[in-house]
């Protein structure tokens, strides 16, 4: 098969230079429905060499069984792509009758210990690298700190672990050479202002904050990335499906709102024969902070489908019409100008 020609971004200031496309490995683990390990090593392998140069998995996709799967295929890969994962959680043995499996289906056996301490991380990166059997990846995030997922009181002990050691680790890993860039993997932009307050950080993986429906970490998330040179990996371009033809946004049933702005973005995308998830998939690109978007295909054939839509040409008017009808937030960056 011959690899395609992407563009390719420098995350930050490292050495690192990803294709815009990348490949999420959360859904290859069986998330809401089972995928078979041999669809999702194939739909890996069909990533890396189709000439995708970045897979992105985590200790929380199917309770380490992403990890593997992804390792499978890295491992056999000539160049290796570039790869992250995540630390903050900690997987502990479990029978699996008395397994919390959360939305994963046939999870391997093992439950989540939330642990964002200096030992923790070091523990976690450690834990990683043997799912993976690999010797290093070159990107780590720090996997759903953050109210989103904790409450605002559950997450302050949480924090004072990332502030008091665990954002040291990270540091120590990346400033000795272990890993090339560290960052968030997050689904708000509030805990990465925060995390500017800790120090400099490379490359942000937010999922569902800025896409075509919604663009609300602009400012000051965006801005303060261009001005600290850190870079965003854009995860969730498609809202939770709401933009592939889907009902769910955010993880549940879409609000008649969110419906409505879909079906009015929609009804400019037909006006210039482009499809919604065609232009879902390349708006992020628009903004200069982002270095790479993140779909979570499921199969080669959900792959290709995804290729297809990254095909498309998309005029410039179409994002200027979005613009002009007020179905971008102002400031939003677009070819030739901003919203």
């Amino acid at each position: 098969m011959t690899a395609r020609s992407f563009e390719k971004r420098r995350v930050a200031q490292t050495d690192l230079a990803m294709t815009t496309l990348g490949l999420g490995g959360a859904s290859l683990a069986g998330i809401f429905s089972a995928v078979p390990a041999d669809q999702a090593r194939a739909t890996a392998r069909h990533a890396l060499e189709v000439g995708i140069n970045y897979v992105d998995t985590a200790p929380q996709y199917g309770l380490g069984r992403s990890e593997h799967l992804v390792g499978e295929v890295v491992r056999e890969a000539s160049p290796r792509p570039i790869i992250s994962t995540k630390v903050g959680r900690r997987l502990t043995p479990v029978s699996p009758d008395r397994q919390d499996k959360g939305n994963w289906v046939d999870p391997l056996p093992f439950d989540q210990l939330y642990d964002y301490s200096y030992d923790g991380i070091l523990r976690s990166y450690e834990d990683s690298l043997q799912r993976l059997g690999l010797e290093k990846v070159d990107i780590l995030y720090v996997h759903d700190i953050g109210a989103a997922t904790h409450g605002v009181e559950g997450n302050k002990p949480l924090w004072a672990q990332l502030a008091s050691g665990g954002y040291r680790a990270l540091r120590e890993l990346r400033d000795g050479g272990t890993v090339k860039a560290i960052g968030l993997g997050v689904n708000e932009w509030e805990v990465c202002m925060d995390a500017f307050g800790l120090g400099d950080w490379d490359v942000f993986l937010l999922a569902g904050r800025y896409t075509l429906l919604e663009q609300t970490a602009l400012a000051p998330f965006m801005t303060t990335c261009i001005e600290r040179k850190a870079s965003v990996v854009v995860g969730g371009p498609f809202n939770s499906g709401i933009l592939v033809g889907g009902d769910t946004f955010n993880y549940a049933k879409a609000p008649d709102d969110v419906v409505a702005r879909v079906r009015a973005i929609e009804a400019v995308c037909k006006a210039f024969n482009v499809p919604l998830p065609a232009a879902a998939l390349q708006f992020p690109l628009t903004h200069p902070a982002v270095c790479n978007v993140l779909p979570g295909p499921r199969s080669p054939a959900e792959l290709d489908g995804i290729l297809d839509w990254w095909d498309i040409r998309i005029p410039a008017a179409l994002w200027s019409t979005l613009a002009d009808e007020g179905l971008l937030a102002p400031g939003t960056p677009i070819p030739g100008g901003t919203a």
